[in-house]
């Protein structure tokens, strides 16, 4: 059982805007929000969900209650269960008692007590009038006064290599929990000895919207080099999963909800400088790629976002990528242009809040962006650069999901392009196809000819690669055998053609007794021609090309378990069932991998049009 002061504090600490919101889109309605109802179909809302009270209730059925009882009717939990769960979500430490003396303890613990830790011994080096004066006057320098670092909870780990091992071991802390955290390293020239993970740096708390801090970054303070990168991040441990979540998403969700728009930046710095000019709806994705994961967090609160990236080539390739996940999760991206050589961080403080803000105000759909930086490039002078410029745009027709959107963008680009309206949704449901290679009945064109069309098949991918890159087959082998087999191919020819190659690596013909249609293939790979571009760019290609078999594979698991938890009867079965497909969504989000039409954008080579 589960002790009623503790029911009370799930139920007063539960942000029940935040646990429906997950479920269904809500929309705010003065200080409510409303929704279709998701335990019964309407076609008008009649869902009001009240975060003051912290209560739900639907006037089309009736149904009614608090976080705790919304979670256990739409997960079909019992009531010990859907406490629990919300309980994880809120930040509540629960110790159900099973007796007198026996206590359920959360597993995870240990890595926020070892985090909560690290936090404070960061803070108190920042704030000492010694240790902390290198970090303060950096943060000072970049216009970050003192109530801005305790607002974000900024702190300090000193340029030494054992001072936070040594606190930590005080108060014995658990050394092998402080390396999977990243909090500790393992020297590389002594085996088996350890020092502290972050050395001379600002350092960033990456807090769960429970409210746990998950891990950190850390900004060095001097010059960077080999070894010495200029930003730090966490490791991947049991409680942080760098592409699962955005930093400041804990700050900012109020402000995002309240306004139903995000500015999304690069880092964390560019976080902090605007937070301290008075922009609060500010996240950053946490070293990587904008991933489908963060678009569903940036969907459940926001209808629009800002993406307010570097202006050089390569934020710019960033901007398009993250607008295209965007787009697919449903949220409207606007693209903000800065002038030539700025950051946010820089301009806001050359400039001003009011000067951004000018910026953002001219914020334009990532479309119209695309568009523009096509004709400054006078990619819609002749036809052959025309087709090319369709191909640059196609990727984020694919990727919007609102059909109006969609058929808005259709008629845009074919407007600009002259290609037909019945073309466009032809070429995009074609590379939307899992197989879109026509059959080649012809010879081989000759080197000096155009090159096919490329294909966005995982499968074909992988195998494309394998059959062009035969200097390094063997290591691209070995890396892909690490995280999938041939039993992850779900096409039986790309299934043979892939053990083909694990079984002879060095193989250029296919091998006797093969399927033929398998034979046809793989023969058609191994004569296309290798050209420069593809082998530079090849291993890029096969490695997302491998994260998405591995991520096909993961989401078959969890329809299985879906399946399961819908037909047990047995509720601990079912909370075990649930348990485990969390697991393999959080492994799911930690690869970072996208989905559906958004694996074209990952083959992408960034963005041609900025040739």
């Amino acid at each position: 059982m589960i002790p009623d002061d503790q029911v009370q504090e799930v139920r007063e600490r539960a942000d029940i805007v935040e646990i429906v919101g997950e479920v269904v889109r809500l929309k705010k309605a003065g200080r409510e929000y409303k929704a279709n109802c998701p335990f019964h179909e309407e076609k008008t809302p009649s869902f009001w969900v009240n975060p003051d009270k912290g209560v739900y209730h639907c006037f089309g059925c009736g149904a009614a209650g608090d976080a705790i009882e919304f979670v256990r009717r739409r997960l079909d939990l019992d009531f010990v269960d859907a406490v629990k769960h919300v309980a994880g979500r809120s930040g509540v430490q629960i110790r159900e008692v099973r007796s007198r003396d026996e206590l359920e303890e959360d597993p995870l613990r240990p890595f926020h007590e070892a985090n909560a830790f690290a936090q404070k011994w960061f803070r108190d080096n920042l704030e000492d009038p010694v240790v902390g004066r290198s970090g303060r006057e950096y943060l000072a320098g970049r216009g970050i006064d003192g109530d801005t670092a305790e607002r974000f909870g900024l702190g300090y780990a000193p340029d030494a290599w054992r001072e936070f091992k040594e606190a930590a071991a005080v108060h014995a802390l658990d050394e092998t929990i402080l390396l999977k955290l990243g909090l500790l390293a393992t020297s590389e020239r002594r085996p088996g000895e350890t020092y502290d993970g972050f050395r001379n740096r600002i350092t960033f708390p990456i807090w769960s919207l429970r409210g746990e801090i998950m891990g950190f970054g850390g900004r060095l303070l001097g010059e960077s080099g080999p070894g010495r990168p200029k930003y730090k991040n966490s490791s991947e441990s049991p409680v942080y999963h760098k592409g699962g979540t955005l930093y400041n998403l804990r700050g900012a969700r109020r402000a995002i909800r309240a306004t139903e728009e995000v500015i999304v930046v690069e880092g964390y710095m560019d976080v902090v400088s605007l937070g301290a000019g008075g922009f609060d709806n500010v996240v950053a994705p946490l070293g990587t790629a904008f991933t489908e994961a963060q678009a569903d967090l940036v969907q459940r609160l926001a209808r629009r976002a800002f993406l307010l990236f570097d202006s050089d080539r390569s934020g710019l390739e960033a901007t398009f990528k993250a607008a295209d996940v965007l787009l697919a999760a449903g949220v409207q991206p606007l693209v903000v242009t800065l002038p030539d050589g700025e950051d946010p961080d820089t301009l806001l403080r050359k400039q001003g809040p009011d000067r951004l803000r000018e910026f953002l105000d001219g914020a334009v759909d990532v479309l119209d962006r695309k568009i523009q930086i096509l004709e400054e490039r006078d990619w819609f002078s002749t036809l052959d650069r025309k087709r090319d410029a369709v191909d640059r745009l196609i990727p984020t027709l694919r990727a919007a999901q609102d059909p109006a959107t969609r058929d808005m963008y259709v008629a845009r680009v074919a407007e600009k392009t002259g290609v037909t309206r019945r073309t466009l949704e032809e070429e995009m449901a074609r590379l939307d196809s899992p197989r879109a290679a026509p059959v080649r009945t012809e010879r081989p064109a000759p080197r000096t000819a155009a090159p096919p069309r490329r294909t966005f098949g995982a499968e074909y991918a992988l195998l494309r690669v394998l059959a062009r890159d035969r200097s390094r087959r063997t290591r691209l082998l070995e890396m892909a055998l690490e995280r999938v087999g041939p039993q992850d191919f779900k096409d039986a020819s790309d299934r043979a053609i892939f053990q083909a190659f694990v079984d002879d690596p060095e193989l250029d013909v296919p091998p006797p007794g093969m399927d033929p249609v398998a034979a046809e293939r793989l023969a058609r790979l191994l004569e296309e021609p290798p050209d420069d571009a593809s082998l530079a760019h090849g291993e890029r290609e096969f490695t997302a090309a491998v994260a998405r078999l591995e991520d096909d594979r993961l989401a078959r698991e969890m329809d299985e378990l879906q399946r399961r938890i819908e037909a047990s009867e047995d509720g601990a079965e079912k909370l075990e069932l649930i348990k485990e497909k969390e697991r393999l969504r959080q492994e799911r989000r930690a690869q970072g991998v996208v989905g559906g039409g958004d694996y074209a954008r990952r083959l992408a080579r960034g963005f041609p049009g900025l040739d």
